[in-house]
This record gives C-alpha cells, sequence and structure tokens, in this order.
C-alpha cells in the first residue's frame, strides 16, 4: 500500500538532488582572475632543491600580474592559500589580481624531501 507513494517520493527526492548538485557557482577565489584577463606585470619563481630563487617577490594591489613557476632541479611546486595560488609542473602559471594589500606566505606544494619544511618564500602585495 506505501510502496507506490514510498517510491515516488524516493524518485522525486533523487532528480531534485541531481538538479541540485549540478549547479554552478560563479565565484571567484580572493586572488584569482578571470581566463580573459591579460597580465600587465610577469614574475617567475625558479625552485631548487630546498629553495626558491628569492626570499620575497612584489606586486602590485591590483594589478593583473601572471605568476611563472620554474623548477630548475627536484620535485617542487608553489602553494601560497591566501591567494588561492598553487603551481607546478602540470599548471606552471597563472594569473591573478592580488586584492588585498599584505604578505603571503608562500610553501613548495609537493613533499620534496628533508628540506621541504624550511622551502618557504614571502609574497608582498604593496
Amino acid at each position: 500500500m506505501f510502496k507506490r507513494p514510498a517510491l515516488l517520493l524516493s524518485f522525486i527526492c533523487l532528480i531534485f538532488l541531481a538538479a541540485c548538485g549540478s549547479v554552478q557557482e560563479n565565484s571567484s577565489a580572493p586572488g584569482a582572475s578571470p581566463e580573459n584577463i591579460t597580465a600587465e606585470e610577469e614574475i617567475t619563481i625558479t625552485a631548487t632543491n630546498y629553495s626558491f630563487d628569492q626570499e620575497e617577490y612584489h606586486l602590485k594591489k591590483g594589478v593583473p600580474v601572471k605568476i611563472i613557476f620554474s623548477n630548475k632541479s627536484g620535485n617542487h611546486g608553489i602553494l601560497v592559500p591566501g591567494l588561492e595560488l598553487r603551481l607546478d609542473a602540470k599548471a606552471p602559471s597563472q594569473v591573478i589580481i592580488p586584492e588585498k594589500a599584505g604578505t603571503y606566505e608562500m610553501t613548495c606544494a609537493i613533499m620534496c624531501g628533508s628540506g621541504h619544511s624550511s622551502m618557504s618564500a614571502k609574497l608582498i602585495v604593496e
């Protein structure tokens, strides 16, 4: 007696959940930029075993910048959570627009060995 209504209700809930799951938000990350923005500036960050080529990298607030990752030795990547930036061999560059001034910690995104925990630098947005 209750099998048909329960089955019908289950089917309707399944369709509703499937429809809700496919909705895409058009939100962007704090430092991320749309694909069609061209960079006004460009910086290259080079990684070697357990260090980056500079201790600090300077960016201008509100200016689109293309960040390029170059790996000279070892297996490394870049991770900057405050700007939602992650670069590695598979995704070696990204254009971002840093909207908030401050100092952002950059670390190696890939476990690279015994010196991994000391591999860091700063991105300073002025």
